[in-house]
């Protein structure tokens, strides 16, 4: 990817007009002199955009003294005193830009950006005759482009409006007399309507068009094909819809072509044409038909990024030919044919290849081994077979291994041949070698830094491996849906780091270890956090950039294990997930297990429990999935806590359980009786105790303190009400007690003012704020938050990332402009919270946002949502 102002590579005879502006502005800030007096007038103008900022507005202290406005920081004027630059980038400007910028008539260049600027973006500096670069991105600027006739004689060459809050149609009136205009970037606002197709009329000049993350729908106009000189289209993540025009090849001079996530078909007939390409991206569209040979002349391309269509046919041998490619997408598709047809060898600098969900057949071709640079590959769910070649010890920097599901076979020699790879962080080989024999070696070294190993679905007879011990930085272990038998090793425990254990369907035995209930990261929320270089996506919800945000879990369901469950099982409080279900435990059921206060799902089914259910478990506030079915339990079962969720289908196989929704009935002399009412009434009384909710109207004020000292909000111990008739809160719950639906308070869609009480902490299931400042590190701690929504606000600094915040979407962030993260626009620097750098538009083509979801999509998440409650979510390794 090349930034705005340098040349291609390789190429050196051709200067464009865009480089020799670079060249004259350069020349202008060098002959510029810093002692300079200013013109009064000019002072002036400087001193009314002063005047539009808050008072507490970040603009330095030279600004505030009666000196020469050429010694002001970021200010730059020519000999004359004149101001020609005004570079204010990411200082923390806040207020509104004033339209006394546009007096300042020898203004070549004005950068705003990363500020907290707001209102609208003045006319004035649209109109203005001097200014060469505009750059207001990355502030809460708003407001629609109204179409006024520009200036014929305006110098504006690049316009940078990008991550901001503006709406409205395309401004095709507003940009159409701009004929020096070279660079476009609204990417990131909320523009609506079609793209027009007079976005080169006029403009020789024309490089660059960004439009990405928008709204705009509608065909992409055939007349871009006109746009002679354009080297980056970008106009990824909006509504698009129609063909991908033939014209559009015709643009020979394209560099960067970006659509995905739109709504496009066609095909890739014509690509060969773009010769001068250095990334294509066209993924999650409907385009078909086949790669063509022509693929081939593209010999300066780098990322080809073409997941989730509906491509088909067998890969070009011609693709051998881009020697340069980086990157190779092509996930999701219906790709067929062997991989060998392509020679790999040719493509030393390929780093990711993502073949996943085809139909490729043969085996791994051996010139795949000599990509030495291969960082991650993933082939999983194709036809491949054949047996693991010794030269994949080759891959010298391969962290991301993902084969599973095809039909590889002898595992012996297999893991022994990927045990030599140091750099190995992920391996996932599950779904292959069926009923074969898990491999116990005499002597084993390697997997010296494997966080994951899912060996999964497989059939494999044997017993638990001791070499497993030897694997120190494990956290992730799936050996699920196998035909493992014998106990679990003691030797468990000295898996210092693991909090992900699945060996659930196999035919385990014995008693659950001791030592199992010692594992130190399953008794602490607390881990060190690995941040991932890749996402890994949680089918279908969820994307996790940090090993602390996985779900601790232990699932041992579906063995043969017998004895008791342990009481040093309330030890492990850190745990999400416990599933025993489906084995030959007997006795009671731990009261410790009330311990376990961050637990979401706990499945005890189908063994020979017996006793009463423990009162502590009503303490497990986010058990959003419970299953006790099937035993030998007795007694009431719990009105307090979660227990009015859970259906009457967690308690069958229990005839000796009772309850007032079972069919058999608690007497007086079972359970301590609790006051019921009429249906009507329970209405009114499930409102009041539960809810309130006055969202969609039109209040205004403060919110007033009696309104968070609300003792129902305030605690979670209240008189359970049982219900005649159950209340359903659709999609998925019922609720027979007053104790079980969640209490709301939603302010939502009004006028309110002021600041949020601080007393609000003491309540406890807000859904809606409107938030100023920093996100306190304590929403770290809401360790079963699966919904977390502050866009457009004015929140800024670093985004978290320990607690579920690696789990939420960008979108939860957006609008606040001065937030920060490595996955948003605004990157941190080295102090945490520094503001953004000032990035032309140029560099937002090394920006792209794009996500390579190579992974291990963990056996079973649960989220406790505010909204809904709970949702049973099942997930899938691969």
């Amino acid at each position: 990817m090349q930034p705005l102002w340098s040349s291609c590579n390789n190429r050196r005879s051709k200067i464009t007009h865009i480089h020799l502006l670079g060249v004259a502005l350069v020349l202008l800030l060098f002959l510029a002199s810093p002692t300079t007096s200013c013109k009064e007038e000019e002072k002036a103008s400087l001193l009314g955009f002063l005047d539009g900022l808050s008072q507490n507005s970040g603009l330095p202290t030279s600004w505030q003294n009666d000196t020469n406005c050429c010694l002001w920081e970021g200010i730059l004027c020519n000999m004359d005193g004149a101001v020609m630059d005004i570079s204010l980038a990411s200082i923390g400007l806040e207020g509104h830009i004033s339209p006394s910028l546009g007096n300042l008539t020898s203004l070549l260049k004005l950068n705003l950006s990363g500020n907290s600027l707001s209102g609208g973006l003045p006319l004035e500096l649209l109109l203005s005759r001097s200014i060469i670069v505009l750059d207001v991105s990355l502030n809460k600027l708003d407001g629609e482009f109204h179409e006024l006739q520009s200036t014929p004689d305006s110098e504006m060459k690049v316009i940078n409006i990008s991550s901001n809050l503006f709406t409205g149609y395309f401004p095709s009136t507003t940009l159409g007399s701009m004929k020096n205009l070279a660079a476009l970037n609204m990417s990131n606002n909320s523009f609506t309507g079609e793209i027009p197709s007079t976005l080169c009329v006029d403009k020789p000049f024309f490089a660059v068009l960004d439009l990405s993350y928008n709204q705009f729908h509608g065909r992409i106009p055939t007349e871009l094909g006109s746009c002679s000189r354009l080297r980056v289209l970008k106009a990824g993540q909006n509504q698009l819809t129609g063909t991908l025009p033939a014209e559009l090849f015709n643009v020979t001079s394209l560099e960067h072509l970006s659509f995905p996530n739109n709504h496009l078909q066609g095909t890739l007939e014509h690509v060969g044409k773009l010769r001068n390409l250095v990334i294509l991206d066209l993924g999650w569209n409907g385009l078909n038909g086949k790669i063509p040979d022509y693929i081939g002349q593209l010999k300066r391309l780098q990322e080809l990024h073409l997941d989730n269509n509906n491509i088909s046919g067998v890969l070009p041998s011609a693709l051998s030919n881009c020697s340069n490619l980086t990157t190779i997408i092509l996930k999701d598709n219906n790709f067929q044919g062997e991989l060998k047809r392509v020679n790999f060898s040719t493509l030393s600098n390929l780093k990711f290849l993502d073949f996943r969900s085809n139909k490729f057949t043969g085996t791994i071709p051996e010139s795949l081994y000599s990509c030495s640079n291969l960082i991650a590959l993933r082939l999983s769910f194709n036809n491949l077979h054949g047996q693991f070649s010794s030269s994949i010890s080759n891959l010298r920097s391969l962290k991301f291994l993902a084969l599973s599901h095809n039909n590889f076979t002898n595992i012996i020699d297999a893991l022994q041949i990927i045990s030599k790879s140091r750099t190995l962080a992920l391996l996932l080989i599950g779904g292959n070698f069926k009923n074969e024999t898990m491999p116990e070696y005499d002597t084993f070294h390697g997997f010296e830094n494997l966080q994951c190993l899912a060996i999964n679905k497989c059939s494999l007879y044997g017993h638990l491996p001791n070499w497993l011990a030897k694997l120190k930085r494990l956290r992730g272990l799936l050996l699920d849906n196998n035909k493992l038998s014998g106990p679990i090793p003691t030797w468990i425990n000295s898996l210092n780091l693991l909090f992900y254990l699945d060996i659930s369907n196999n035919n385990l035995t014995g008693d659950i270890p001791t030592a199992l209930m010692e594992m130190p990261t399953l008794k602490s929320a607390h881990s060190d956090p690995i941040i991932l270089k890749f996402p890994i996506y949680l089918t279908p919800f969820l994307q996790y950039r940090a090993t602390s945000s996985f779900p601790k879990m232990l699932n041992l369901g579906n063995n043969k294990f017998t004895g008791v469950i342990p009481p040093q099982i309330g030890q492990l409080q850190a745990l999400l997930t416990l599933n025993l279900s489906f084995n030959n435990f007997h006795g009671d059921i731990p009261p410790s297990i009330g311990n376990l206060k961050n637990l979401q799902v706990l499945d005890l089914s189908y063994n020979d429990l017996t006793g009463a259910i423990p009162s502590s478990l009503e303490r497990l506030h986010f058990l959003s999935r419970f299953n006790i079915s099937s035993n030998d339990l007795e007694g009431p079962v719990p009105t307090g806590g979660q227990f009015s969720t859970f259906p009457d289908s967690s308690f069958f196989g229990n005839p000796k359980l009772c309850s007032p929704t079972l069919m058999h009935h608690c007497n007086s002399a079972k359970a301590t009786p609790v006051s019921t009412i009429s249906t009507g009434e329970y209405i009114d009384k499930v409102i009041i105790a539960v809810a309130f909710d006055i969202s969609n109207n039109s209040f205004n004020g403060d919110i007033p303190t009696a309104l968070v000292e609300m003792p129902m909000l305030e605690s979670a111990n209240s008189d359970s009400i049982i219900f005649k008739l159950a209340l359903y809160m659709p999609p998925f719950l019922q609720y027979r007690t007053t104790s079980g639906p969640p209490r709301i308070l939603n302010l939502g869609y009004n006028k309110l003012t002021g600041v949020i009480p601080p007393e609000i902490g003491q309540l406890k299931a807000l859904l809606t704020l409107n938030l100023t400042g920093a996100i306190h590190s304590t929403l770290e701690m809401l360790h079963f938050l699966s919904k977390l929504n502050i866009s457009n606000n004015d929140l800024e600094g670093p985004v978290p990332t320990g607690g579920q915040f690696s789990t939420f979407p960008d979108s939860s962030f957006t609008g606040n402009p001065k937030l920060c993260s490595s996955t948003l626009l605004h990157h941190c620097s080295s102090a945490d919270a520094a503001p953004a750098p000032s990035t032309s538009t140029g560099h937002y083509i090394d920006k792209v946002i794009f996500v390579i979801s190579f992974g291990m999509f963990f056996g079973v998440g649960v989220l406790y949502d505010q909204m809904v409650l709970s949702r049973y979510i099942y997930f899938s390794l691969i």
